[in-house]
């Protein structure tokens, strides 16, 4: 009976050291930081969750933004000439003919 009452002791004991090294060492880590997950929120959003749902705050950004002229740039273009000319001279068989004829000669 001693024997059992002993070893019984012993398990207990170095349960309780166990259990205290495993707190030091979390103690000692510390607590791990979860991973964020990515919100978009606007700017409206933003304050009404940061106000609460008392406060209508409307934010127009675009008023903030710099106002930028654009130049017009005159494109000189090639003349365009009837495209449907060209297209029909080389359609059909007649326009193929004459592409080899033109070229034995």
């Amino acid at each position: 009976d001693e024997d059992r009452y002993d070893a019984d002791a012993k398990v207990t004991k170095g349960a309780k050291e166990v259990e205290e090294l495993k707190f030091k060492v979390t103690e000692m880590k510390g607590m791990k930081k979860p991973a964020l997950k990515k919100v978009r929120l606007s700017a409206d959003q933003m304050l009404q969750a940061l106000l609460g749902s008392k406060h209508k705050v409307q934010m127009d950004m675009r008023s903030n933004l710099k106002q930028v002229k654009k130049e017009v740039k005159e494109e000189v273009g090639d003349a365009v000439g009837d495209w449907r000319k060209n297209v029909d001279d080389k359609a059909g068989m007649d326009g193929r003919k004459k592409m080899f004829e033109g070229a034995e000669a």
